[in-house]
């Protein structure tokens, strides 16, 4: 009897292992726990899913509400996006900026032109700040200062050993030296990026200290640098700093000293003790009958960090045509990437532009 029991027990026992251990058995025994679980057991799961559909559904009407109304020209919901929100608009020059996901809004810019009587060229400038007041001086300052001295170049231009290039450079340094002795009784160790283009008839001249980025769209649509960033990390700014006694190193992005992301800024004036950083500006000239521009873009790097020089100029080329001349728009584009900075940008169409002729 016993053995009869025994000799069951194995037969079922080889039964089950033939039948329930087959894959397609245990694909079914699975595919039957799922659904059972779904219609008896998942009240809860339910729930989760419907919260996330409905998360989902409020996340994409508030981008839509947000692109209606820059659509229909409307800030209220951008300024509670972006917390300050500046533009400007007159004639050929356009600005938009936006604080973003910044705390403080350090970007400034300034236009000072005189397109009836010509008394000086058109000055655009772009103003980055870091960590003070240094950008508001260097923006209130600075334009006007280069306006006088521009004013009394050109009405003794023939006789003048200056330049357009030595008028900038020494009213930068100059500028640079003013706030060093102010902020330096103040304790206040900010700075700023300072990126100038001076534009007549026939020239541009583009002075730039820093990280703010000038670029133009000449006649066949191509991107033409107007500047080159000061970064820490270029052999000639690493080697200056080696030579000066200071270093670089990486903390998310390469830093003087460990502390500033550029090697050449205005103000900063502890790096400027240790002459590691610098307010020497890079200065350039451009022939425009040669290049028979379309328009030029200055951005603070909040800019840059989402696009690149060739990109800027094809998405700026595409909306010409609207308000802010696509400035507004490659902003909020920026913005919708994921920088996380400051982000001002500033176009400028120039006379010979066909864009322009036709409006």
């Amino acid at each position: 009897m016993i053995e009869d029991t025994m000799t069951l027990l194995s037969l079922l026992g080889r039964i089950m292992r033939y039948f329930l251990l087959r894959p397609e058995t245990l694909f079914l025994l699975c595919i039957s726990l799922a659904l059972w679980s779904y219609f008896f057991h998942t009240d809860e799961v339910k729930t989760i899913v419907k919260s996330s559909r409905d998360a989902v559904k409020m996340v994409k009407g508030k981008v839509a509400e947000i692109m209606q109304n820059d659509r229909l020209g409307g800030l209220d919901v951008l300024d509670a996006e972006f917390s300050k929100t500046w533009e400007f608009k007159s004639h050929n020059v356009a600005v938009y900026s936006i604080q973003g996901r910044r705390d403080h809004m350090e970007d400034r810019f300034e236009v000072i032109t005189d397109l009836v009587n010509k008394t000086h060229p058109s000055i655009f400038g772009i103003f980055d700040g870091h960590g003070g007041e240094a950008t508001e001086y260097v923006k209130s300052r600075l334009p006007e200062v280069l306006k006088q001295h521009l004013q009394d170049y050109e009405r003794d231009k023939e006789h003048s050993v200056l330049s357009y290039q030595s008028i900038l450079e020494q009213q930068i340094l100059s500028i640079d030296r003013e706030m060093l002795e102010k902020l330096t009784v103040s304790y206040d160790e900010a700075g700023t990026t300072c990126l100038i283009a001076l534009l007549s008839d026939k020239e541009l001249t583009v002075a730039n200290v820093g990280d703010s980025r000038g670029v133009l769209c000449d006649k066949d649509g191509n991107a033409i640098p107007l500047s080159h960033d000061h970064k820490p990390y270029q052999l000639k700014e690493r080697k200056r700093i080696k030579r000066a006694g200071g270093f670089i190193s990486f903390n998310g992005s390469w830093r003087v000293q460990g502390i500033l992301a550029m090697s050449r800024s205005l103000g900063d004036y502890p790096l400027k003790n240790l002459n590691v950083v610098i307010p020497d500006p890079d200065i350039l000239s451009f022939d425009l009958d040669k290049l028979q521009p379309e328009f030029m873009i200055l951005a603070s790097d909040g800019l840059w960090d989402a696009f690149s020089n060739e990109e800027a100029v094809r998405f700026i080329k595409e909306r010409l045509d609207e308000p802010h001349f696509g400035a507004k728009s490659i902003v909020l584009q920026s913005f919708y990437r994921g920088c996380p900075d400051n982000i001002t940008v500033m176009v400028v169409k120039f006379r010979n532009s066909s864009k322009a002729e036709e409006q």
